[in-house]
């Protein structure tokens, strides 16, 4: 289902300075690589993380979440999402989601309370949600910060903006895991709207330490006035996120190629039905999301001859850990039975998208 993207040619020499270098840890590397991704994602303000997962806790714990208040959220994601609004003591509100497997702007709208402290949205697959509708929302209903979690999404555009700008959000976070377009082996990043949260997210993600005020003697000279994580990404994975940017591009470039041979493809074919696409949006194209009739079925069949299919992330609000936050959710319970994801990534050549369009076209 998933490859490692990984620019052997170009990283094998460049690891092996960093580790003999004397210095492995948040350096010039990591500046470099952050360099590298603000002028990428069009955004002055990013931090690079151990996690994307951090960027979230960082992202909730900037925008004031804390017990008592409410986070609305979608379930359609990685537990990675919602997990961090647990560790904030917040509650959980799950929004619903539309046919595109993003969470619903309507949803979002009637779901808001006097307690809704912050709204996280996913972009599935690499595709955006309807931005500019939940910024709206967010912003008629007093200003509620709106969480960006473009795990799947670098790369990805909407109109005129990169998902990453923060144009209609506070916050951005992007994971840089192992099989994500653009990896550091584990990693992330946050990209914030506002030089305040950026400024103070620098220091809570080491500690709350400042580490670029000139300095005596030691780090921790100076009082530290709150206390904060140790969030911080190390120059190994710097090095090898920037030795491998050129490659996400060119890959991100292959994912689309192959994901509209699919459109154009499987267009028709019974059984099976394509997102309706909106304007003005680009997906990178993480996932390529189906729904298909018998999915046991179609799984059984894909599997057989050798393609590798899944679902990728399970609903969250059906784990024990979220089990008291359980609601009706109709638009979700209408697809989760029947989606499933094809390969589209880099690694999938003509031959093979061939293959497994045909294979589909077969029945099952």
């Amino acid at each position: 289902m998933f490859k490692v993207a990984m620019n052997s040619d170009a990283l094998d020499k460049k690891v092996l300075e960093v580790l003999h270098s004397g210095w492995v840890g948040q350096g010039a590397r990591v500046a470099n690589f952050e360099a590298a991704l603000a002028n990428k994602l069009r955004n002055p303000r990013v931090l690079c993380l151990s996690a994307g997962t951090h960027g979230l806790t960082l992202a909730l714990r900037l925008a004031g979440v804390g017990p008592g208040d409410e986070v609305i959220t979608t379930p359609l994601t990685c537990t990675a999402t919602n997990m961090p609004i647990l560790q904030q003591g917040a509650d959980i509100v799950w929004a619903d989601v539309g046919q595109d497997f993003n969470i619903s702007p309507l949803s979002v709208e009637s779901s808001l309370t006097d307690r809704t402290r912050a709204i996280i949205v996913v972009h599935w697959g690499g595709y955006p949600c309807e931005m500019n509708e939940i910024a709206k929302i967010a912003h008629d209903a007093g200003g509620i910060p709106v969480i960006e979690d473009c795990a799947h999404a670098y790369g990805s555009t909407y109109r005129n903006w990169v998902i990453g700008e923060c144009e209609h959000s506070a916050f951005a976070i992007f994971s840089f895991q192992a099989i994500k377009h653009l990896t550091t082996v584990d990693g992330g990043a946050l990209c914030c709207r506002l030089d305040d949260d950026y400024d103070r997210g620098k220091l809570l993600r080491w500690y709350g330490i400042d580490r670029e005020t000139p300095r005596q003697d030691m780090r921790c000279e100076e009082d530290i006035r709150e206390w904060g994580y140790k969030f911080h990404m190390n120059d190994v994975c710097a090095i090898i996120g920037l030795c491998n940017m050129e490659d996400a591009d060119l890959n991100i470039s292959k994912a689309i190629s192959n994901a509209r041979y699919y459109e154009d493809n499987l267009l028709k074919v019974d059984g099976i039905s394509l997102t309706q696409l909106g304007s003005g949006r680009q997906s990178s194209y993480w996932l390529f999301t189906v729904l298909v009739e018998e999915r046991p079925s179609f799984v059984r069949m894909m599997t057989t001859r050798g393609i590798a299919v899944s679902r990728v992330h399970q609903r969250n609000d059906k784990h024990a850990c979220f089990g008291q936050y359980r609601r009706d959710l109709p638009g979700l319970e209408s697809i989760i039975d029947r989606m499933v994801c094809i390969p589209v990534g880099w690694w999938v050549s003509e031959e093979d998208r061939e293959y497994i369009v045909g294979c589909i076209k077969e029945g099952w």
